[in-house]
């Protein structure tokens, strides 16, 4: 996938990934990895972007002795995702066009 598309669908997908259970760094990259390709490297930016951004919030929890950086989405980051996918039938429109465009050929 495009790397400009893909970096749009990320935040998307690591906000909806904390919908129904806040989560740590690593685990979120094995449920977001399911269906996109994602690294640690690229998770720890997005996630501190949608902290600043109000998105999610963070707290850490002893886990095995060690302390442990929990993320939690915001009612912020619930509306970004409702906003997304508003806009996804514009998406679709031009999915659409591109691909009749594609098949005229």
């Amino acid at each position: 996938m495009d790397a400009q598309l893909k970096k749009g669908f990320l935040e998307f997908c690591v906000l909806a990934s904390l919908k129904n259970k806040d989560s740590y760094g690593y685990q979120i990259v094995k449920d977001v990895s399911r269906y996109i390709e994602i690294s640690e490297s690229t998770l720890y930016p997005i996630l501190k972007r949608l902290e600043v951004s109000g998105c999610v919030i963070t707290y850490t929890e002893q886990h095995k002795n060690r302390l442990r950086k929990y993320y939690r989405i915001t009612d912020k980051g619930i509306e970004s995702i409702r906003c997304f996918l508003g806009e996804w039938k514009e998406i679709q429109s031009i999915y659409e066009y591109i691909k009749g465009e594609m098949e005229d050929e």
